[in-house]
């Protein structure tokens, strides 16, 4: 079953729906409305980089990319893999900030850019998680990796288990520092990726990010993301700098109700890298919005269900439907309902149905899967057998029964 639903831009509330009879045919239905000045939209923005990504971190639309897969060393950015899995392994359970590890001479002895930890002494899991952020302490990710999995080799190979699960198709990690290996790689994409998932997954530890300073054994060392005092709306995330490399750095900015991450990799110089950053949020947050067009548990529709006890199945989506598209020109979205045709009980709350595809004129600009918010119970047998008489009658004469 198809039917085919305007939206109306309508903040933080589930969008109003035209319902159509069970059986009737798709046709789009004209969305009343004011005609507004529509927002002219440049080319994107041509940067100084290797390469370069820029995404939204809530709908995970890509605004503009180059070479974004193209697999380059990451530097320190490597790091934020490393900060992920003890953001995962303390929600886990398994550590906790104040738990105490010793810093071997191997972690002591590792060269780069250090959190300045002193070998046999103990930090807290709280200060090497600070060490790797926000001062990209090669110290303190291996002695974090020591601690999490016995040696900064069986770590590597946690991090690479973690990006093929978190779909990172173009990244492997040698080590828990960035310093360079010949098959350490990664790609813009998979980096915005996984910043996605540290905002996202763990948002109790992002704040860490946006922090500008750390102290630690009387030295205090300044966050080397310019951004964080460029601009207020950049929290995050992650600087890197080798000479095979270049300069990089993923960054993340929330304007309102939009969030966007950036990526930029292989710059000349650590002002260029900022510079070309900021130039990628400015064109996301000037020319395009992320709409949330439907709730999570919104009702989109109410089914016919033959076999049951109820004859009627509430049908919608189990997650916010997030939508990324240029300004002024959310009039043009159109919701289709794809709904599985004769549905039969017994249904299960959760089980999918059908398919809801937004489309912004004829591109698809995003689908997600409708589900039954109820359980629905197989009927008695006498209302099963009366159903499978009605529906006989109602496909042979078009719903006149239904």
């Amino acid at each position: 079953m198809k039917e085919l639903y305007p939206l109306r831009r309508l903040r933080g509330l589930m969008l109003g729906l035209v319902l159509m009879t069970p059986l009737a045919m798709a046709q789009d239905i004209p969305v009343p409305q004011q005609p507004q000045p529509q927002t002219m939209i440049p080319s994107a923005p041509q940067l100084a980089a290797s390469s370069w990504i820029l995404m939204d971190a809530d709908s995970g639309k890509v605004l503009v990319e180059h070479n974004a897969d193209e697999r380059l060393p990451p530097a320190s950015l490597t790091k934020l893999m490393t900060a992920y899995l003890v953001e995962r392994e303390i929600n886990r359970g398994n550590i906790a900030m104040d738990d105490m590890v010793t810093v071997s001479e191997k972690a002591w002895r590792t060269g780069g850019s250090k959190m300045f930890i002193e070998v046999d002494t103990q930090v807290s899991v709280s200060d090497l998680l600070q060490g790797i952020i926000i001062v990209s302490g090669n110290d303190a990710s291996v002695a974090i990796a020591e601690h999490l999995a016995g040696g900064e080799t069986s770590f590597a190979d946690l991090m690479n288990q973690h990006a093929t699960r978190l779909g990172l198709h173009n990244t492997n990690f040698q080590n828990a520092t960035g310093l360079p290996g010949e098959s350490h790689y990664s790609t813009a994409r998979d980096m915005a990726l996984l910043s996605q998932h540290i905002i996202n997954d763990y948002p109790e530890h992002y704040a860490i990010y946006s922090e500008k300073n750390f102290d630690y054994n009387d030295i205090s060392q300044p966050n080397r993301n310019r951004l964080l005092w460029r601009d207020a709306s950049v929290d995050g995330l992650k600087t890197g700098w080798t000479t095979e490399a270049g300069y990089g750095l993923v960054a993340s900015a929330k304007r309102d109700d939009m969030r966007l991450i950036s990526v930029v990799m292989g710059t000349s110089s650590e002002e260029a890298r900022a510079q070309e950053t900021q130039k990628l949020l400015s064109y996301g947050f000037r020319y395009f919005e992320t709409m949330n067009l439907y709730e999570r548990g919104s009702v989109l529709n109410t089914p016919r269900v033959w076999g049951g006890e109820s004859s009627e199945l509430r049908v919608g989506v189990d997650r916010d439907v997030l939508m990324t598209v240029p300004r002024a020109r959310n009039e043009e979205l159109t919701a289709r309902l794809d709904i599985q045709p004769d549905l039969t009980a017994p249904i299960e709350a959760g089980q999918r149905v059908g398919t809801l595809e937004v489309r912004m004129g004829e591109e698809v600009v995003g689908e997600q899967p409708l589900v039954a918010l109820d359980s629905i119970e197989e009927g008695g047998i006498f209302k099963r057998l009366f159903d499978q008489v009605r529906r006989f009658f109602t496909n042979l004469v078009g719903g006149w029964f239904g």
